[in-house]
């Protein structure tokens, strides 16, 4: 990245314009024009604004714009090329992450995101439902068979007295 800057510092003095100028022309601040000569590419936060800045200085200056940019390709993919697997899985974990805890509203959850009961649950208490209701129901015929036993039972010493 140094050597891109220093081709475009060089090209600017020659051809007698400030930075002041450049960056008035191209709307650009001059503290970003002169990260970009100096080489500075940490004072950039995005990587495509650097280039969009390049390119339209490049341009500016009357360089070759392309191979400027082949130039700053290559640059990029060098330094992203170094960055370790390690630091590459963490940031993939990180980004799973950050999707699961998204925020949906209870409108757009999808059916997989609803909690599901297992089948093997829903069958299980069905038939302690069944089981309750047969137990209760055999209890209520068994009394009933007692008190009318004690009535005939009942009825019939009557008679005999």
């Amino acid at each position: 990245m140094k050597t891109i800057g220093e081709k475009i510092k060089k090209t600017r003095i020659k051809s007698g314009v400030t930075i002041e100028e450049a960056a008035e022309d191209l709307n650009y601040k001059p503290s970003q024009l002169i990260a970009l000569e100096e080489g500075d590419y940490h004072a950039f936060k995005d990587k495509f604004l650097l280039k969009t800045i390049l390119t339209d200085y490049s341009k500016y200056l009357g360089l070759e714009t392309e191979e400027i940019i082949d130039e700053f390709n290559d640059f990029v993919f060098e330094s992203t090329s170094k960055i370790p697997i390690e630091d590459i899985e963490k940031a993939s974990k990180l980004k799973e992450k950050m999707a699961d805890d998204k925020i949906a509203s209870p409108y757009t959850v999808s059916e997989e995101d609803k909690p599901k009961i297992p089948k093997i649950i829903i069958i299980s208490l069905v038939l302690l439902l069944i089981v309750c209701v047969s137990i209760f129901c055999y209890n209520i015929i068994k009394k009933q068979n007692r008190n009318s036993n004690f009535k005939i039972s009942y009825n019939l010493t009557e008679g005999v007295l």
